[in-house]
């Protein structure tokens, strides 16, 4: 691919297995330097990285795919397998798909958009995400809250908290009696031990490395904070544990559990990691009395949802479909616009000269009406020879290759900072007096 223009490389819980998507998922100050990077890359002229544990996606506004395919590949070279790359009209329907949640793991979920809004915030914060971005990204959050007001596809949706609850509930039953330890800070585990209350938990335990992270998360849970140097006892008196922290590995280990199981007289311990990269060492599951379970198990519990909302979903892609259609047109419009009004300008200032010369040539000869049709006819010459150059510039643009757009402004020599020559407003006969087009063929309308 060339010609400098938006696209996508990424990968997802739909192409790749969560041993690849952690290698390359990033957070906090490794994403602002990855950014920063990205951004330095040549190239390159804007950059968001949506990083999520489904997904890394990176979006760049560039003259090819190449420094975003580098930025997966010189994190893990097997991550060149599952990439998938996609560019223009494409890589905007993706992004808006995203957004609305039309691409997630869970339907409808709604915390995909608030990680799309947090992406961009941190690409515009390091200067990586420029205009276009800012265009692109707040045209897919007003596209997902339509999806959301318009269709019902949020209604009842299994988040993936409330996945967490339906594998605790075949576990468990019920929760009386028992204990809920949520080990990190992470949003997730926060909304998945208030779903799991539900179940009539007596406590709720939360550790986290930064005590005060920890007991402002307490307080919301309506639980109590234990520090982390207690972490084995906890083990040893909780009956689910969902993990959810930024480390980039194992913060429980098979080793670790097998301890805690000997002070826990075969009671059941479902330990649910919520994290990419994984903090539970997929060991752990092969314990007697432990099950666990992390982010691409739950796909398995949600593919039943899926198909129960797919009439929302047709109802949601249409609402995609045409925001794609608006944004598209407004960005060909932009990408295409000053080469056209340049270029349409140039030809009507050489049609008017012409004209004029040959009607100073006839002199009295010729009465006004056969002077208006010479007139018009350079008019029309104009409009029918720009035609097919204003149809084929908008239809590159709309799919973001501005390459055209410069070949022609080279070919023609137009410096769109200077007026061409006969001035910018002198009138044809037609009556066009603005920079603009003059009334198109019909054909163009």
């Amino acid at each position: 691919m060339s010609g400098r223009g938006l696209f996508l490389v990424g990968l997802s819980h739909k192409s790749a297995p969560i041993e690849v998507r952690e290698r390359v998922a990033l957070n906090g100050a490794d994403l602002k330097a990855a950014l920063q990077q990205l951004r330095a890359s040549q190239g390159v002229e804007e950059a968001f990285v949506v990083s999520t544990c489904n997904r890394v996606e990176v979006f760049v506004q560039a003259e090819g795919e190449e420094a975003a395919r580098r930025f997966f590949t010189s994190r893990a070279e097997q991550a060149g397998d599952h990439l998938y790359v996609k560019a223009g009209a494409d890589a905007v329907r993706h992004l808006f798909r995203v957004a609305a949640s039309l691409d997630s793991m869970v339907v409808g979920e709604q915390q995909i958009l608030g990680q799309v809004k947090e992406a961009y915030g941190l690409a515009s914060g390091v200067e990586a995400a420029g205009s276009y971005m800012s265009r692109l990204c707040n045209r897919a959050f007003a596209t997902a809250k339509r999806v959301r007001t318009e269709t019902g596809i949020g209604r009842g949706a299994t988040s993936m908290s409330q996945v967490a609850v339906e594998l605790v509930e075949k576990i468990f039953g019920d929760l009386k009696g028992r204990t809920i330890l949520l080990l990190g800070a992470g949003k997730m585990g926060a909304l998945s031990a208030k779903a799991l209350q539900v179940l009539g938990a007596d406590r709720v335990l939360v550790t986290n490395r930064s005590p005060e992270r920890g007991q402002q998360l307490a307080a919301q849970v309506q639980g109590t904070f234990r520090p982390w140097a207690d972490l084995h006892q906890l083990l040893v008196e909780a009956d689910v544990v969902i993990v959810s922290t930024g480390a980039p590995s194992y913060v429980l280990t098979a080793a670790m559990v097998r301890t805690a199981k000997k002070q826990r007289r075969h009671r059941n311990l479902c330990l649910i990691d919520l994290a990419v990269p994984r903090n539970v060492d997929p060991a752990c599951a092969d314990l007697e009395d432990v099950f666990g379970y992390d982010v691409d198990d739950m796909q398995k519990v949600v593919s039943a949802n899926h198909q129960a909302r797919q009439g929302e979903a047709q109802s949601a892609e249409a609402i995609v479909e045409a925001e794609v259609l608006a944004f598209t047109r407004e960005r060909e419009t932009r990408a295409a616009l000053p080469v056209l009004v340049t270029l349409r300008l140039r030809a009507e200032a050489i049609a008017r000269a012409e004209a004029e010369r040959t009607l100073q040539k006839a002199g009295a000869a010729l009465d006004d009406r056969t002077r208006a049709s010479i007139e018009a006819m350079a008019s029309a010459i104009v409009n029918k020879l720009l035609h097919l150059p204003t149809v084929r510039l908008k239809a590159a643009a709309a799919v973001g290759e501005s390459a055209l757009a410069g070949a022609v402004a080279e070919l023609f020599g137009l410096d769109q900072a200077q007026p061409p020559p006969g001035g910018r407003r002198a009138p044809l006969a037609n009556g066009a007096t603005t920079p603009g087009l003059p009334p198109p063929e019909k054909d163009d309308q």
